[in-house]
């Protein structure tokens, strides 16, 4: 069921099909004699240093992967300076997961309901710290997926006869979690706002960003953009940055493949506006493919939880030193030594 959860995706999953294809048609130049023995990897991101041009997109529920994942990969980001995104629907309370990242924590936050809930967490958030608000905008409704559905997956859990048999069949992950105990919505434990997963965020609309952006001293990311005039809006709308997502292609399988998107939202918003990307990145050299085709910073996401899953804390560095090295060979083979482009 959890592995459904975290692999799965909308529809029959063309839509990550399209976009992985999409990924493995780019190709990189290599070019040569080159000096690029001193290769740097560190990017500027709001005007601080990151060591690395990726960071950790927000995921919801991640203590489902492995007790403890939250703070895992909070103490990830506090290590190589990178944004580690919260979830509203984290396992960790907000303030928490900040507190071990040592600030290098982004908000990421879904409009619910009639949006009273939503500001409540808007100010909790300024108030532990958050310096960046990323409003998602991509899940108007929770998209259908089947994988999730054939377990009767939902939260909170409901265990019925079929869930008892699959956790049964799983005793690693189920000992585990017994002993951490059941995982919970922690940044719903509010007075009078409790977490329903299918409750609708329809009612999202312009006049909600800006009364965000008037809220909101910090800096404001919009997260799930994948059209052009959107994105044009959103710079107009006066956003810090735009990220475009497909929400790893979870939520509508007809949707265009996020990758072919990014160089033409680059080349409408033009070479100054921030643009971030998530969606179907397996390596360093997806990495660099990304950048190269016009974001500013991209991030992982389901590639962690495995990592979490197989290998605990020790898994996720590992996979984290994988990514690295393939980032850095990569540049070297295209005569990069820094993050500009090869040229």
């Amino acid at each position: 069921m959890v592995f459904d959860y975290i692999d799965g995706a909308a529809g029959n999953e063309s839509g990550a099909a399209r976009n992985r294809a999409a990924l493995d048609s780019c190709t990189l130049e290599p070019r040569i004699l080159r000096n690029v023995a001193a290769r740097q990897l560190d990017i500027d991101l709001f005007g601080q240093t990151a060591t690395r041009p990726f960071g950790i997109a927000p995921m919801g529920m991640c203590n489902l992967s492995a007790p403890g994942a939250d703070l895992m990969l909070a103490r990830l980001a506090a290590q190589y300076r990178v944004p580690h995104g919260v979830s509203t629907v984290a396992s960790t309370p907000l303030e928490k997961i900040i507190d071990v990242a040592e600030g290098h924590a982004w908000f990421q936050l879904y409009f619910s309901g009639d949006g009273a809930g939503t500001f409540k967490l808007v100010e909790r958030a300024r108030a532990a710290g958050y310096q960046t608000l990323v409003l998602t905008v991509d899940v108007p409704e929770v998209g259908r997926r089947p994988r999730e559905l054939r377990h009767g997956f939902k939260m909170p859990f409901s265990i019925g006869p079929r869930q008892f048999i699959d956790f049964a069949l799983h005793p690693r992950w189920s000992l585990t979690q017994l002993a951490a105990g059941k995982p919970q919505m922690a940044n719903f434990e509010m007075p009078g706002y409790s977490f329903d997963r299918t409750e609708s965020r329809a009612r999202a609309d312009w006049d909600t960003l800006a009364r965000l952006r008037d809220m909101w001293p910090g800096n404001l990311v919009v997260k799930g953009v994948l059209n052009v005039d959107d994105a044009l809006a959103l710079k107009a709308a006066g956003v810090d940055a735009i990220q475009i997502s497909s929400h790893g292609a979870r939520q509508l399988q007809s949707a265009p493949a996020p990758f072919t998107r990014l160089p033409q939202i680059r080349d409408a918003v033009g070479p100054d506006m921030p643009l971030f990307y998530d969606s179907g990145l397996r390596s360093g050299e997806d990495v660099l493919k990304a950048l190269d085709a016009g974001a500013d910073f991209v991030f992982f996401g389901r590639a962690l939880q495995f990592a979490m899953a197989a290998g605990g804390e020790a898994g996720l560095h590992q996979l984290w030193d994988v990514f690295t090295e393939e980032l850095s060979s990569a540049m070297a083979q295209t005569g990069r030594a820094s993050l500009g482009r090869a040229g």
